[in-house]
C-alpha cells in the first residue's frame, strides 16, 4: 500500500503493492489500446516456440502443452512483447480451467478472408490474416459467461485473487494491432481461443502471395445443414443457395434427424456442426448412417482439428471436419471434395 500527504510527500510504501499497482496499470492501458508499439517483423513460428519453453516450466508438470506451427506463413508486422503477453495470458487462462490436469494446444496457420467473413466475424477488412488457435481440454465456459469474459475487472476468479484483466489485456493489445478475438466454448468440452492478426501489405516485401482460391465451384445438389449458431447458419445457407445449392437447416441434430428421415433420397449431402443441443452431429451421423449407409456427411467445429476429438469415439477422427470460422472457398470445397467432384 501507498499514502500520499497532500503535498505529495510518501509515507510509507509496500513493494509488492506497487508492482501490482503498476501491473494493472499497465493491463488497463493495453484494454484502452494505449501501450506504446514496437511493430517489427515476426518469424511468429520460432518466437512462440521459445516461449513456450518458458510457458512449460510456469504451468505444471499435470498440463501437457503441444505446439504445431504454420506452414509457410505469412510475415507478420507486430510488437513481440506484446504478442508474448497474449500468448502467456491465454495459456494461463487455459491452464486456470484445468485444475485436475490437461492438454493446451497451440496453433498457427494463415488465412485468407474474403469480405463476407470478415462482416460475420467482425474483422476489420478482407486480406491476410495470421490465425493463432489456443485450446484447452478443461470445464469450458457457459454462453453467459462467454459473453462478458473480455470485460475490464469481469472475472470468475475473485477468491483465488484473479484481477479480471488478463483476457481484457489480450483484447486490447489484439484490438491495437487492428486484429480481432473470439471464444469458442461448450461446457465440459473446453475451449479455445482465436487471435485473428492482419498481415500488413508492406511486411510481404515482394514475396508471391497466395490467391484465394475464388474460382470454388457450387453445385445442385441438396444439402442438409444442422448448425444452433443462426449468425453462422444463415452466413452459411446465403453462400450455398448463391452457388446453386438446394439447403435445409436445423438448429440441432435431432431436428436433423427428423429432416432427414423425412425424405432420404433428396439429401446428398449432410453438414453437421459437432455439438449442438438436444443431439450432438456424431449421433446424428449415426442415425443418417443406419438409415442411408453412404450419405456423404461433413462435420463442423469451432475447436480446431488438433482439439476436436479428444472426447469423441477414435473411429470419427477420419472424418471431414470444417473448422469454424471458414471461408465460403473452403466450405465450397470441402462440400465438392466430400461429394468426390474436387473443386
Amino acid at each position: 500500500m501507498i499514502a500520499i500527504q497532500t503535498d505529495g510527500k510518501i509515507l510509507f510504501s509496500n513493494p509488492a503493492a506497487s508492482e501490482h499497482a503498476a501491473t494493472l496499470v499497465n493491463q488497463l492501458l493495453a484494454f484502452s489500446r494505449r501501450q506504446v508499439m514496437n511493430p517489427q517483423e515476426l518469424e511468429l513460428n520460432t518466437i512462440i516456440a521459445e516461449h513456450l519453453k518458458m510457458l512449460r516450466r510456469v504451468i505444471g508438470e499435470d498440463i501437457q502443452l503441444n505446439f504445431f506451427p504454420g506452414d509457410d506463413l505469412y510475415p507478420l508486422c507486430a510488437d513481440r512483447g506484446m504478442i508474448e503477453q497474449v500468448l502467456m495470458n491465454l495459456c494461463m487462462n487455459a491452464r486456470n480451467a484445468m485444475s485436475d490436469g490437461g492438454k493446451i494446444i497451440v496453433e498457427i496457420d494463415n488465412l485468407n478472408a474474403d469480405k463476407d467473413f470478415c462482416s460475420i466475424h467482425s474483422l476489420t477488412a478482407p486480406g491476410k490474416y495470421i490465425l493463432i488457435s489456443i485450446s484447452d481440454t478443461g470445464c469450458g465456459i457457459n454462453n453467459e459467461t462467454l459473453k462478458h469474459i473480455f470485460e475490464p475487472f469481469f472475472s470468475t476468479r475473485h477468491d483465488e485473487g484473479g484481477t479480471g484483466l488478463g483476457l481484457t489485456t489480450v483484447y486490447g493489445i489484439v484490438k491495437q494491432h487492428n486484429g480481432m478475438i473470439n471464444a469458442y466454448s461448450e461446457p465440459g468440452k473446453g475451449s479455445i481461443f482465436k487471435v485473428y492478426l492482419p498481415v500488413f501489405e508492406k511486411s510481404i516485401n515482394g514475396k508471391e502471395e497466395p490467391a484465394d482460391n475464388i474460382s470454388a465451384r457450387g453445385g445442385t445438389e441438396t444439402i442438409l445443414f444442422a448448425e444452433d449458431n443462426e449468425n453462422i447458419c444463415g452466413f452459411s445457407r446465403k453462400i450455398l443457395e448463391n452457388a446453386g445449392y438446394t439447403v435445409f437447416t436445423a438448429k440441432d441434430g435431432l431436428e436433423a434427424v427428423t429432416l432427414f428421415e423425412e425424405d432420404p433420397e433428396r439429401i446428398d449431402i449432410v453438414i453437421l456442426d459437432v455439438v449442438m443441443p438436444k443431439m450432438g452431429g456424431y449421433k446424428a451421423k449415426k442415425l443418417m448412417r443406419a438409415i442411408c449407409p453412404d450419405i456423404p456427411v461433413l462435420f463442423s467445429s469451432g475447436y480446431s482439428k488438433k482439439a476436436i476429438f479428444k472426447n469423441t469415439d477414435n473411429s470419427e477422427e477420419g472424418m471431414p471436419l470444417l473448422v469454424k470460422p471458414y471461408t465460403r472457398t473452403t466450405l465450397l470445397c470441402a462440400i465438392r471434395k466430400a461429394l468426390q467432384d474436387p473443386c
